[in-house]
C-alpha cells in the first residue's frame, strides 16, 4: 500500500471510526428520520453524544440537517450523496466482521479440541 492509500484509508477511518457514527449512517440508509427517532433506534446512546455526532456527520458532508419553519419546530436528518456512497463501505465492514468472528470461533474450536486429545501412550 503507498502512501496515498494509507493516508485514504486514514481519512475514511476518522471519518467512521467511533462507535455511533456507523450505526446512525446506518439509521438513515432507510431514509430521513428525526432526532428522537435515531435515539429510540440506536438505544443506549446520550442526547449529548447523538447531537455531537449528527454534527459532526454534518460538517462532514455525510448528512444534511432539515428544519422545519413550524409549531413545534420539526427537524429530521438525511443522507447525502455522499452518505449513501458509504453504504458499500459498510457492508463491506460488516463482510469483514462476519468472517473474522467465524474464523476465532473455528480457531478457538481447534484450540479446545487439541487441549482435549489425550496424550500419546509410550
Amino acid at each position: 500500500m503507498d502512501i496515498n492509500s494509507k493516508n485514504l484509508a486514514e481519512t475514511t477511518i476518522k471519518m467512521l471510526g467511533d462507535r455511533w457514527k456507523v450505526q446512525i449512517i446506518e439509521c438513515l440508509m432507510d431514509g430521513s428520520k428525526r432526532f428522537g427517532e435515531l435515539k429510540k433506534e440506536l438505544g443506549d446512546i446520550t442526547q449529548k453524544v447523538l447531537t455531537s455526532n449528527l454534527r459532526m456527520l454534518e460538517e462532514n458532508g455525510i448528512l444534511v440537517r432539515h428544519v422545519y419553519a413550524e409549531i413545534p419546530p420539526r427537524v429530521d436528518y438525511t443522507l447525502t450523496a455522499i452518505g449513501y456512497n458509504l453504504k458499500p463501505v459498510i457492508d463491506s465492514m460488516v463482510a469483514w466482521a462476519e468472517e473474522y468472528r467465524e474464523l476465532l470461533l473455528q480457531e478457538l474450536k481447534d484450540i479446545e479440541l487439541s487441549s482435549k486429545v489425550a496424550p500419546t501412550q509410550i
